[in-house]
């Protein structure tokens, strides 16, 4: 009995040197859902749109749903489930990923790609998939990969030694392509736009009021003229100043 047992323990340790990602079993729960691609494999990025589960084929999806494996620890298929995929939101798993974004290293945002059910390195603002476990440095950007990485879907801002390439509509754009929203990004989202409008609406009727007291002075005393016109100027300056900074803390709100 032991020795068969010890036969047992060498012959896993020799396919896990020699098939060391082969073994590896998904972490965390998998839901079995019907993915409309007929090509979706296992570590493809998965999306939840209005057209049912599908290949991710965009980068930085705000759909992302999660990854495909033959492996989960923990599976929970329907009873009426037909030709359906196992899919894994949360824990470590193998992902197919590519260098279209550049060489991944252990550490590394992971996000979905233009290619196919394919990740890619994230440096910008916007939708992850999760942190990359280890290394990726495959010359030809078209040919895909397997990396661990360990998942947590969410909106994620860029770290700050990598340049930022976003703004406040592009995040906004890809926030309401989010298929659901927890309550408290939904209450950022409401402040935020409160903030911009109340900044917007101040700023105007301050301009307003204050163009208005410049005639009327401009209309009782014309030789002060230039004095009148530099004051406008800078109310015209505090106005832009008051947008920017209400556009600023909304924006704050947005990514912290």
């Amino acid at each position: 009995m032991k020795y068969n047992l010890l036969k047992v323990i060498v012959l896993f340790l020799l396919l896990s040197f020699v098939f060391p990602k082969s073994l590896v079993r998904a972490q965390g729960v998998a839901l079995s859902v019907p993915v409309v691609d007929s090509d979706a494999t296992n570590g493809d990025i998965v999306s939840s749109t209005e057209k049912g589960y599908v290949l991710s084929s965009s980068a930085y999806d705000a759909n992302m749903f999660g990854i495909i494996t033959e492996t989960p620890a923990i599976s929970f298929i329907p009873v009426s489930a037909q030709n359906t995929k196992s899919v894994v939101s949360t824990g470590t798993i193998l992902v197919n990923v590519s260098t279209i974004n550049g060489p991944i290293k252990k550490g590394s945002f992971i996000t979905s790609s233009t290619i196919k059910g394919l990740g890619q390195k994230a440096d910008k603002n916007g939708f992850i998939l999760g942190v990359a476990a280890e290394n990726y440095r495959e010359k030809d950007p078209q040919k895909a990969g397997k990396i661990l990485v360990s998942l947590n879907i969410k909106y994620n801002t860029a770290p700050s030694n990598s340049v930022v390439r976003t703004n406040l509509l592009e995040f906004l754009k890809q926030s309401a392509t989010a298929p659901y929203l927890s309550p408290l990004a939904s209450l950022r989202y409401l402040l935020a736009a409160i903030i911009s409008i109340a900044a917007f609406v101040f700023g105007f009727t301050y301009f307003g009021k204050v163009a208005q007291t410049g005639v009327e002075a401009l209309g009782r005393n014309p030789l002060a003229a230039k004095i009148i016109q530099f004051s406008v100027v800078l109310h015209i300056i505090l106005t832009v100043g008051i947008i920017l900074v209400g556009l600023a803390i909304a924006y704050l709100i947005l990514i912290l």
